[in-house]
């Protein structure tokens, strides 16, 4: 079994900074990409940024120069740094790891639980 596991979100005012954590954990073999995606009243789930096991990070136009992705692939955790943060911003944010598992032999998408965080004053 894989877990996935979303940490840090809240209660923040315009033009502040959250960080947001998430770590897969359980029968991993090995992990690619790892992202973000957050989902609004109302709307779709949409994608806010990934990270490659090598590091290469994509950013959704909306983010960028405010956000950033990192990861620790030792702990098997991705990193969220918001800054900057607007109204807009408010949604729940969902993890995403992109895994084998252990006596498997095909990667595949596991989803955390969400954490929410609304930027308001």
């Amino acid at each position: 079994q894989v877990q996935v596991v979303e940490s840090g979100g809240g209660l923040v005012q315009p033009g502040g900074s959250l960080r947001l954590s998430c770590a897969a954990s359980g029968s991993i073999f090995s992990i690619n990409a790892m992202g973000w995606y957050r989902q609004a009243p109302g709307k779709e789930r949409e994608l806010v940024a990934t990270i490659t096991s090598g590091g290469s990070t994509n950013y959704a136009d909306s983010v960028k120069g405010r956000f950033t992705i990192s990861r620790d692939n030792d702990k098997n955790t991705v990193y969220l740094q918001m800054n900057s943060l607007k109204p807009e911003d408010t949604a729940v944010y969902y993890c995403n790891a992109f895994l084998m598992e252990r006596r498997s032999s095909y990667y595949q998408g596991y989803w955390g639980q969400g954490t929410q965080v609304t930027v308001s004053s």
